[in-house]
């Protein structure tokens, strides 16, 4: 037992990283010493850690008790961090002493506990708290600033890099110092979209890791590879697909060490030539790529991509029934309306899914229909906007949209009316007003959008407040500007190195309020370097520039040759023309415009037209009548009168 512990002992003192292995085998001869010694299962489970052998770590602590537990609680709790057991882990270091839980090697696990947990801001305040702090060993301070440049780019991948502190949302040349911050600035550069200047730095990452001296071959390698991974989907983004095939070829997928980056990787690899293959057999490879087992796990929005990409393979294999109840079901499990992407996106895949991948008004017929089962599915309305738009509907498109906004207003809950002007939805409203020329429903838009973000105490709508006071600044109405005011306002409380929002903030105030924006005059550009190159006796010898009339509609039809105008012929005197039998000197018929019946000249022929011609007024006999009384005072009619002659009777 005592030569046991005193190899031990011996070994502790004079142990480096490479002999583990022994330290571990004379810890295991010590406990089965004395199965009591703390110091000796505390030793054995360090080992384990620096072996990688975690989950033996784990069982070598419930193995020693509570006692071993007490004393081993950050042991435990990197153990679980590093099984993937986030959670877990996160409990058993609250479970640490408080003295324990201000120690920088507790904070540091806690720090990254929160990152690989997702718990971005967490992670952030805890590296800075690390950095503002002195007390730190050796080398510390690039590994604390390393893990922060990572923390700010997953902080921009989830939308969250408003929370950026104002140094650190541009990369600097410090960055340009060491791979590891390079290649996590040029993340951070990729995230918010950035794609030449992160190409620059992942250039300059794969250059400086090539020619470090204190890193092995194999290191070396390791290490290269996730840099070339990202420098091929930037120069993918970018659209230098030749450049990222050859880097991509130049990239051995089985000599990844991390599964996460291997799964991205050929994710990459395969949509580069995606194009033009059979997409069955792209949904094969992508399904044998995107596997991981164990422990292994990617980002919440890594995740999220790649299930959209495997959605895009489905669609393009024609599994339309099978993407449509997988999408519907996700959607309706979700809290509903919401503006997460994730959920949107699938809205619009559900949208091509029930459409059979069809465009135009047949499709917009079909998903009008699902729009009335799903009436808060932003995904879908956004589907319909963009179908309505190519077909140069924006009416329609607009009526939809307004009808949806009414509707989540008339909810009335916190929720929606956060749904209701998100940044995303505003700019939609925005871009279709701009289609009608509706300007100042524009800035009833933008003014309603910008008061309700000014009340959160979240800054997360920092660019709609930017666009609402820029566009509010062009009215002439005086609560318009002064909108624009409280949204600069509160840009500049946010960062006073904005000089859009400091300009702004100026202009908004330099009338009502000089005093609130005395303190920035200095920080704005003085108007003399402003109108150095400008000549003022030529612009006004120029005039007042106008604007050019809009040039005359080509037509597709070929022009008319052309032929010279030729000139106005005399016009020609109509001769007159007379009757047959007209005689000069004798005066014409006067009752010649009569019709022929009428004139008194007209026989009629037969024996009935001579009757009707004696019986007419002119030149006829006229009939004699008289007037009769009815009986009773009922009134008198006129008849005829009777003649004196009496008829003859017939023979019987």
């Amino acid at each position: 037992m005592a030569s046991a512990a005193a190899k031990l002992t011996s070994l502790l003192r004079a142990s480096t990283i490479q002999d583990h292995d022994e330290v571990l085998e004379a810890a295991n001869a010590a406990i089965q010493a004395s199965k009591k010694d703390i110091e000796a299962q505390r030793t054995r489970v360090v080992a384990l850690l620096k072996l990688d052998r975690f989950e033996d770590a784990l069982r070598a602590v419930a193995e020693g008790g509570d006692e071993l537990e007490k004393e081993c609680v950050f042991e435990k709790s990197y153990a679980l961090y590093k099984s993937g057991q986030l959670e877990d882990a996160a409990k058993t270091l609250d479970r640490a002493s408080t003295s324990s839980k201000t120690s920088r090697p507790f904070r540091h696990l806690a720090a990254q506990i929160a990152y690989r947990a997702e718990k971005f801001p967490d992670a952030a305040d805890a590296y800075h708290h690390l950095l503002e702090e002195q007390g730190g060993l050796a080398g510390e301070e690039n590994d604390l600033n390393i893990n922060l440049l990572a923390t700010n780019a997953q902080l921009e991948w989830n939308g969250l890099g408003h929370l950026l502190r104002e140094q650190e949302r541009q990369p600097s040349r410090d960055h340009l110092e060491a791979f590891e911050t390079a290649y996590n600035a040029a993340c951070t550069c990729i995230a918010r979209g950035d794609l030449n200047r992160a190409s620059v730095f992942l250039k300059r990452a794969q250059d400086l890791c090539e020619a470090s001296e204190d890193l092995s071959a194999d290191e070396k390698k390791a290490e290269l590879l996730p840099i070339m991974v990202q420098h091929a989907y930037v120069l993918t983004r970018l659209g230098k697909e030749s450049d990222a095939a050859a880097l991509h070829k130049s990239i051995v997928l089985s000599e990844i060490p991390e599964a996460p980056t291997r799964a991205v990787a050929q994710n990459n690899q395969i949509a580069i030539g995606a194009a033009g293959r059979n997409p069955f057999l792209t949904q094969r490879l992508f399904q044998s790529a995107t596997k991981l087992s164990g422990s292994d796990k990617l980002f919440a929005y890594q995740t999220s991509i790649l299930n959209r990409n495997q959605y895009a393979i489905d669609l393009q294999a024609q599994k339309f029934d099978g993407i449509e109840q997988s999408t519907s079901k996700a959607i309706l499990q979700s809290s509903s309306p919401t503006s997460s992407v994730e959920i949107a996106g699938l809205g619009v895949i559900n949208a091509a899914a029930h459409t059979r991948l069809q465009t135009g008004a047949e499709a917009l017929k079909q998903v009008l229909h699902l729009l009335e089962k799903r009436p808060t599915d932003i995904g879908l309305l956004l589907t319909i906007i963009q179908i309505y738009v190519q077909l140069q509907k924006p009416g329609p498109a607009l009526s939809l949209l307004e009808a949806f906004l009414k509707r989540l207003e008339t909810a009335s809950t916190p929720d929606f009316e956060d749904v209701r002007f998100a940044p995303g939805l505003v700019a939609v409203t925005v871009a279709l007003y701009r289609l009608q020329g509706r300007q100042n429903s524009i800035r009833t838009e933008l003014a309603r959008a910008s008061t309700h973000w000014r009340s959160k105490s979240k800054d997360s709508a920092s660019s709609l407040l930017r666009e609402a006071g820029i566009e509010l600044l062009k009215s002439s109405s005086r609560e318009d500007v002064a909108l624009a005011g409280e949204s600069f306002e509160t840009l500049v409380a946010q960062s006073e190195k904005d000089s859009i929002a400091v300009a702004g903030l100026v202009a908004s105030f330099a009338i009502e309020d000089y005093a609130k924006i005395e303190r920035y005059l200095p920080s704005l550009t003085p108007i003399e370097h402003l109108t150095a190159g400008a000549n003022a006796a030529a612009l006004i010898a120029a005039g007042v520039a106008s604007i050019p009339a809009p040039a005359a509609p080509t037509s597709k039809k070929r022009p008319a040759e052309y032929e010279a105008e030729k000139p106005a012929s005399a016009k020609r005197r109509r001769k007159k023309r007379l009757p047959k039998n007209y005689e000069e000197g004798k005066l014409p018929d006067p009752e010649r415009w009569l019709p022929l019946r009428d004139r008194s000249t007209y026989r009629p022929k037969g024996k009935k037209g001579r009757k009707r011609a004696q019986e007419s007024t002119q030149g006829g006999v006229v009939k004699e009548e008289e007037t009769l009384e009815l009986v009773g005072g009922a009134g008198a009619v006129k008849v005829e009168k009777a003649s004196g002659k009496k008829k003859k009777k017939g023979k019987k």
